[in-house]
């Protein structure tokens, strides 16, 4: 991938919904935690960039994380901590990525072919159209996330601080407290391979429940990319690239506002098992 030309700068930014207006600065490589909080869910959100160069100004450029024996290929991480206020139905809850704009003429050839590969051998579960006007592709979070961790009850952000203070920074596959006992009665494998290959088969997602109250955590890492209705929005996160004199220009001023969404991650709920397509207003 080429490198990140000089004249532009990578702006993170996290909320419930894809209204900028409800977004908050993520602070890139750090370990504190970007907070979200709406009607369906609370989460905090850690972002980690390898060598990256972006927004807020000064920001470490890479992350102990990648530093981790399972992590040391990995470009990028979005990693959560997640508890329901409501309880959600396995198969609802959906993870992936959009883009705001057509991405068609950029992708090599032979991308159609290779997608429906991975969809045959690795995962059945994606569903997507990179070459649409709106280009998605999301996944069943059960069998996309990289780790899933399940925790115990919790009561309120206090409960969710906790839970997330026994960690270490890097999530890894299994549980705690109760939520041990909890995932084996479900018959979900330990390991996070076994585990995204056993929610692929048919009608084991909705053995699951994201239980109201109970805490997640997650991680999804990736070491390839350098940097309608879907139901309700848990949370969202924007990747921007700005135009450095834009930045420098209105940082005396104002507080810099993103001009053009490259990507975004985020988690929803999927109320059927039609095809996840963005609506017409979920993308600025």
């Amino acid at each position: 991938m080429a490198p990140l030309p000089d004249d532009l700068l990578l702006a993170v930014t996290a909320g419930p919904t894809y209204d900028p207006s409800t977004h908050k600065t993520v602070l890139v490589n750090s370990l504190k935690p970007t907070h979200v909080t709406s009607d369906v869910c609370t989460a905090n959100i850690i972002v980690r960039v390898q060598n990256y160069r972006g927004l807020p100004r000064h920001s470490p450029t890479t992350s102990s994380y990648f530093n981790h024996p399972t992590h040391t290929r990995d470009r990028y991480s979005i990693s959560f901590s997640l508890v329901p206020h409501q309880t959600i139905p396995g198969p609802a809850l959906v993870f992936g990525n959009d883009i705001d704009h057509p991405v068609r003429d950029r992708l090599p050839y032979g991308t159609g072919t290779a997608f429906k590969i991975v969809k045959r051998l690795i995962d059945p579960g994606l569903e997507g159209d990179l070459y649409a006007d709106r280009p998605h592709l999301y996944g069943c979070a059960l069998s996309s996330i990289d780790v899933l961790r399940v925790g115990g009850k919790v009561e309120g952000d206090e409960g969710l601080s906790r839970a997330e203070g026994e960690r270490d920074g890097v999530v890894e596959e299994g549980g705690d407290g109760d939520g041990v006992e909890w995932r084996k009665t479900r018959g979900v494998p330990e390991g996070a391979e076994a585990r995204k290959k056993w929610f692929l088969g048919k009608g084991r997602a909705k053995t699951w429940d994201w239980e109201k109250g109970r805490v997640y955590h997650a991680d999804f890492s990736n070491p390839y990319l350098d940097f309608n209705d879907t139901g309700d929005v848990l949370f969202v996160v924007v990747f921007s690239l700005l135009h450095k004199e834009n930045v420098e220009e209105e940082e005396g001023e104002v507080a810099v506002k993103p001009k053009s969404t490259e990507r975004s991650d985020h988690a929803d709920m999927q109320e059927s098992g039609e095809s996840f397509q963005p609506k017409e207003d979920d993308v600025d």
